[in-house]
């Protein structure tokens, strides 16, 4: 029997992008490989198959490639969480703190109903910036995120706890330490 690939083994790691000092874990390798993208997507769903899930919202962008797959595989609608000034339609908005500056995601503001149960995916949690704002967002819409899915997890940056503290479940396919 061959040894079976991790999503771990499917990641490329590249020193100093965006910046020096910065390991960037990127999934495009993962993307790329049929079985790995498979893998990733089946992991992704698995605890939250049996819940009750109306929706999945993905963070721009690789979130969106993640989340779609993911709503597909649930026979979900998706729901995109964009950056400030990309969505065409009416939006709210939620602005959110990163490592080096701060930034702004936006949803539609007819993208969700009150109520509905919410999946939310991105690829990676660092800090968890990013994700809080669109907890909020899709909060803020009267709808509940029953759960995050990430395929990576920066544990020494706290996105995890951060979410936790929240009281949102976090489902990560690998994690990373350092930066």
């Amino acid at each position: 029997m061959p040894n079976q690939k991790t999503i771990q083994d499917y990641i490329r790691t590249i020193p100093d992008f965006p910046h020096a000092g910065i390991m960037f874990r990127d999934v495009t390798t993962l993307f790329q490989d049929p079985r790995g993208f498979r893998l990733a997507v089946d992991q992704l769903l698995a605890p939250f198959v049996g819940e009750r899930i109306d929706m999945v919202a993905g963070l721009e962008a690789r979130g969106f490639i993640l989340g779609g797959a993911v709503a597909h595989q649930l026979s979900k609608g998706f729901v995109p969480i964009r950056k400030k000034g990309k969505l065409p339609g009416a939006t709210i908005a939620q602005d959110y703190t990163l490592e080096y500056g701060q930034a702004t995601v936006e949803i539609h503001d007819d993208a969700l109903a009150p109520g509905q149960k919410v999946l939310l995916v991105d690829d990676l949690l660092a800090t968890g910036g990013t994700a809080e704002a669109g907890i909020r967002l899709v909060e803020r819409l009267g709808a509940e995120v029953v759960g995050c899915a990430f395929v990576i997890d920066l544990p020494d940056l706290g996105g995890r706890a951060r979410l936790a503290a929240m009281g949102v479940p976090v489902h990560a396919l690998c994690a990373f330490g350092g930066h």
